[in-house]
Parts: structure tokens; C-alpha cells; sequence
């Protein structure tokens, strides 16, 4: 799992690129990156399948802050960002959330 960000220059914002590795989807036929930047909605933002069975989807966020966001794979299963820049005890359940700054 990895976040890659690409800081616009002379723009307040940055594009922010969220990758799962095959290793961690396994066999899943979809992955959705779910977070504050779409309002928690499970299908705002699918991730697209690469051959090497990896998923991968960007987004333009505003630059100066902090967004939570997790995974939903195969719409059963969530998974954090093994490398996200932090993690905050989410309100529902009991787990955490991802954090990306920007």
C-alpha cells in the first residue's frame, strides 16, 4: 500500500495517489478508496485494477489538510493504508482510520 502525492505548483492542491498491492487485495474484484474527500460514500471512487493485480485511484485534494479514508474491498472487507501518515480511532466500530495529509 503506498499514498503518492504530487503537489501542484502555484495550486492549492494536490493530486494524491492510493495504491493496494495484489498482496493485499488478493483475489478481489473491487476496491473503493472511501473517505472524508467523498463524504464516506462507498462507491464515489472505485480503484482501478492494474495487470499486476494491484489497485489504484487518484484524487485532487485541497492542500493544508487532513483527510481520514479507508478501503472497502469486494464491499465487505475494510483495510487501512499500511502506510498512511497516521491513524485516528474511527467513530463507528472498533478501529482506526487512515489519515493523509496534504
Amino acid at each position: 500500500m503506498s499514498l503518492k502525492k504530487q503537489f501542484l505548483k502555484g495550486r492549492s492542491v494536490c493530486k494524491v495517489t492510493f495504491n493496494l498491492p495484489q498482496e493485499a487485495v488478493g483475489e478481489a474484484r473491487t476496491v473503493h478508496v472511501v473517505g472524508e474527500f467523498n463524504n464516506w460514500d462507498v462507491y464515489a471512487t472505485p480503484m482501478k485494477r492494474l495487470k499486476n493485480g494491484s489497485f489504484t485511484a487518484t484524487v485532487t485534494l485541497d492542500r493544508g489538510a487532513e483527510y481520514q479514508f479507508r478501503y472497502l474491498i469486494d464491499e465487505t472487507v475494510w483495510e487501512n493504508d499500511w502506510n498512511a501518515d497516521r491513524y485516528v480511532p474511527s467513530h463507528y466500530g472498533n478501529c482506526e482510520n487512515s489519515v493523509v495529509v496534504v
